[in-house]
């Protein structure tokens, strides 16, 4: 098992910093989403350049670092196409710089028809459906041009909310340069945590051969407010996805979420130790 982290999670600092932070921890790969962690960076479309993307990618590679994935998480639901086009230049220009970035991975989830984000009933409907596939049909046909893979991550309150929902995206497309990041937590919310167990299952049994990366963090639920946390300190059952990424997946890139440097050693302890007995 590979650990890392979004990098973002140690703080928006210069590459080589952050990349020093991040090795000091024995982690071997990170999320990089680089306005949100790399200082004096303009995230306008336009401005990403292959000596910025080059100068990140040695940054981290001198500390033992690898980008696993660049994070680019746009709202590909969205139903306002004035609001969407440029979202989807952006994930583009991404695609078009991730081998300078050392990176064959970009990285997003789907969004919702609501430009804020923000939860819709009709998220998992057809139409809504349909605006995601188009939109990631421009994407994979982008990705396929340049030799790297548009990572799709399903979350439950998006348009792409189950595993079920994510598969038939897969089906649709029929690419090899459209695979998966599989989060559990984000598959789970309070109406549905009770089905943890067959969610995790259903996610191994039609994602799994499509997983390229994992997403480490945790859960608990307290009444009705369902909380996101560091991993090891919820009750998320690590063992099954543990036994399943040891027996299937063992050389994908697990990256934690929900920490930061004061809190990871406690998470990097629990999982090094889960997957030792998994």
């Amino acid at each position: 098992m590979k650990l890392g982290v979004r990098a973002h999670d140690f703080g928006k600092l210069p590459a080589a910093e952050l990349a020093a932070q991040i090795a000091r921890h024995d982690l071997e790969s990170v999320q990089l989403a680089p306005p949100k962690a790399i200082a004096n960076f303009d995230p306008d479309t336009g401005r990403l350049t292959q000596d910025f993307a080059a100068s990140t990618r040695e940054a981290f590679l001198r500390h033992g670092v690898q980008i696993a994935v660049l994070g680019c998480y746009i709202n590909l639901g969205d139903r306002d196409e004035a609001t969407r086009r440029p979202q989807l230049d952006r994930f583009k220009e991404y695609l078009r710089f991730a081998r300078d970035f050392g990176c064959s991975v970009v990285g997003t989830e789907t969004g919702s028809l609501n430009s804020d984000f923000s939860r819709h009933p009709e998220n998992g409907g057809e139409e809504a459906f349909q605006i995601v596939l188009s939109s990631v049909r421009e994407l994979v046909n982008e990705a396929e041009k340049f030799g790297v893979i548009v990572c799709i991550e399903a979350v439950e309150r998006y348009v792409i909310s189950s595993p079920q929902r994510l598969r038939r995206l897969l089906d649709a497309m029929d690419s090899p340069n459209l695979q998966v990041i599989y989060d559990p937590v984000n598959l789970l919310s309070s109406t549905n945590y009770d089905r943890e167990a067959q969610i995790v299952e259903e996610a191994h049994t039609l994602l799994g051969e499509r997983i390229r990366v994992v997403h480490a963090k945790d859960y608990s639920v307290s009444g009705k407010q369902f909380q996101e946390m560091s991993a090891g300190e919820g009750q998320l059952d690590y063992q099954k996805i543990l036994r399943w990424i040891k027996r299937c997946k063992p050389e994908v890139d697990v990256l934690l979420e929900n920490t930061d440097p004061k809190t990871i050693g406690r998470s990097l302890a629990f999982l090094r130790e889960a997957y030792r007995v998994a």
